[in-house]
């Protein structure tokens, strides 16, 4: 009897690491390329700020500059869609957000943390929203890559 119940512990820990191991692999179905906007090759990537940014083809990752704001901002939305990055604050003011204060962007639902960072966020459109949520400091301000735990810290 304890022999069984032995394996079946082993088992379902081994299950259980199986799956901890999945949730922490990114979630690459309906990503767009940064550069071209097209679906995503998963064999071609580059590493940016902690995560793997996903490209459409050999010649894009060579084409992303992390000094041009709407590669930046199209590469940290990625990282947030691809659940590789979790919110851990506005990222307009930098203060704890409210579900209740949330925007979609570009499929990415965005906390904030009153009324009023959420209004200059709405009264944006396309890419100037994009850039005004993911730029490179809103994105240092407000994700964090990696672990959610670290993200509740």
């Amino acid at each position: 009897m304890r022999t069984m119940i032995g394996f079946f512990a082993a088992f379902a820990l081994g299950a259980f690491s199986l799956v901890a191991l999945a949730d922490s692999e990114p979630q690459l179905e309906g990503l767009k390329c940064p550069i071209s906007k097209q679906a995503i090759d998963a064999e071609q990537f580059v590493e940016h700020n902690g995560g793997k940014v996903y490209f459409c083809c050999e010649n894009c990752p060579g084409a992303f500059s992390k000094d041009n704001e709407d590669h930046v901002a199209r590469a940290n939305h990625q990282l947030v869609a691809s659940h590789q990055a979790t919110q851990a604050k506005c990222p307009i003011s930098g203060g704890n957000t409210k579900d209740n204060q949330s925007v979609e962007v570009e499929g990415v639902t965005v906390n904030f943390c009153c009324k009023n960072c959420k209004a200059k966020v709405n009264g944006e459109e396309g890419d100037a929203r994009l850039k005004l949520v993911f730029n490179a400091d809103a994105f240092a301000k407000a994700f964090v890559v990696g672990d959610a735990e670290e993200a509740e810290e």
